[in-house]
């Protein structure tokens, strides 16, 4: 990971513990990994996958940053932050899709004077493709952050991220996260195998992208770059669909699981990503996937901002 140049912009490492009340009501041992006090912003996240990308974009001189996602992405709200943190000039081709009114992450970014440019599609390589329109009318050198900042580069913040935590002096049976673009779960399953051989990671998916294929290729790539000596397949890893409704979509489990959370914890989920995982998480507890002394670990991928844009 030292081969790899990155950018300061998180408060790491980031704190993990016990969620006494959840754990009773589960039966099981429930940690969670705070990453939604990762220091920029609200949080979340992408901070960990922005500390690499955002170093690559440096590296090549890029003065203008692009990425994308749908109205009320936290990526989106957090690589602006980034790129305004570390004198670059983020600009936002989103999909207009969802809350696109100055609520949630619509606000923080008219807050920080971020560019926002919607696009009416359904498909990423239209967004792409304007971003290199835009970028060559500049005319300055730019830099392209895919969705989620979800590349191999990307995937290293949370292969890190695992290391983090065994250094922390803890290890895990499960660890479990939203699975949205693919970079975290990808990273966490990729990192376990390197650092904690004995977690079984589940991606809780909150999309309905072919998660199975896109994490293996990720984890891949993220491997290939680290030079590490593993084989990586999709026996790695569990899916499990929480979509519900549909991206972006509050669902009914969603919302009672971050009510629940809320109610017991005083930890605030949001209902696109982290509610829907927890959903999961619950779950399977009432199925039995876990044993009493099992050490779950919950990681608390932020978005808040969302929270206040889609509602509960």
């Amino acid at each position: 990971m030292k081969a790899f140049e990155r950018v300061s912009l998180g408060i790491f490492p980031t704190p993990v513990h016990r969620l006494h009340n959840i754990s009773r009501l589960l039966g099981t041992q429930v940690d969670v990994k705070r990453d939604d006090l990762t220091g920029l912003g609200l949080g979340g996240n992408k901070v960990r996958k922005l500390e690499y990308l955002l170093a690559d974009a440096k590296a090549q001189g890029a003065q203008v940053v692009f990425t994308t996602g749908g109205a009320q992405s936290n990526h989106a709200m957090l690589t602006a932050a980034a790129a305004k943190k570390l004198g670059m000039t983020p600009i936002l081709i989103l999909k207009k899709r969802g809350v696109t009114a100055r609520q949630g992450n619509q606000l923080l970014e008219h807050l920080m004077g971020t560019d926002v440019r919607f696009m009416d599609t359904d498909d990423y390589a239209d967004i792409y493709a304007e971003m290199d329109r835009v970028g060559r009318e500049m005319g300055v050198p730019y830099y392209k952050i895919p969705c989620g900042g979800s590349n191999a580069l990307g995937t290293l913040g949370y292969v890190d991220c695992v290391r983090e935590i065994a250094q922390q002096g803890l290890a895990y049976d499960h660890i479990i996260c939203a699975e949205g673009s693919g970079g975290t779960m990808a990273g966490l399953a990729l990192g376990a195998k390197l650092h904690m051989p004995g977690a079984r990671v589940t991606g809780m998916m909150v999309d309905n992208d072919p998660f199975d294929q896109i994490t293996v290729d990720l984890m891949r790539g993220a491997a290939q770059l680290l030079g590490a000596d593993v084989q990586v397949s999709r026996d790695d890893f569990d899916l499990r669909d929480l979509c519900g409704p549909g991206y972006a979509i509050p669902s009914e489990e969603g919302n009672a699981a971050v009510a629940l959370m809320a109610a017991q914890e005083g930890i605030f989920l949001d209902p696109v990503y982290t509610g829907k995982a927890f959903a999961g998480l619950v779950a399977m507890a009432k199925e039995g996937a876990f044993r009493p002394d099992d050490r779950v670990l919950f990681l608390h991928s932020g978005g808040a901002g969302g929270l206040f844009a889609v509602g509960v």
